[in-house]
């Protein structure tokens, strides 16, 4: 799991070969201006999802994680609570592996919250258990998916 501010992204670049041109769209284009919706870079190996979200609290936002992508998310407006949990100390499914959504539930709650602030971003790899939409409201977020 990484967490930093956008202005920083390209300092990761060398994570993974997509990061370039992931951190590239988000900081040049008007996040908060975008029309809701999908956008493919490279098909489905980097996939934007502009998303206009409504919050949870704490106890309704359910613990995922994906095996075939990173997620990049990107609070647009507002403070997004995320919470993070180890994939290994993940114990109790509740929705099991979805191969065409590339998601698992979890019961599990969170043993970190993070206060993501808008235009910071979190990045959560597959062994990143996250439990992300606890905020007030509608809201919108940016969440970059990039094929492992």
């Amino acid at each position: 799991m990484i967490l930093d501010t956008l202005k920083n992204g390209p300092k990761y670049n060398n994570v993974h070969p997509r990061f370039g041109k992931a951190f590239e769209f988000l900081l040049s284009n008007d996040l908060a201006a975008m029309p809701a919706g999908k956008i493919e870079l490279e098909g489905q190996d980097l996939v934007i999802n502009v998303v206009d979200a409504i919050g949870r609290t704490e106890d309704q936002a359910r613990m995922e994680t994906h095996c075939n992508y990173i997620d990049i998310q990107v609070p647009v407006g507002g403070i997004e609570k995320m919470g993070w949990k180890a994939l290994v100390n993940l114990h109790t499914i509740t929705s099991a592996y979805d191969s065409e959504k590339d998601v698992t539930f979890y019961a599990d709650k969170a043993t970190t919250m993070l206060a993501v602030q808008p235009m910071e971003f979190a990045i959560f790899f597959p062994e990143d258990g996250h439990q992300p939409q606890i905020a007030e409201g509608t809201f919108r977020k940016v969440i970059v998916k990039v094929r492992v």
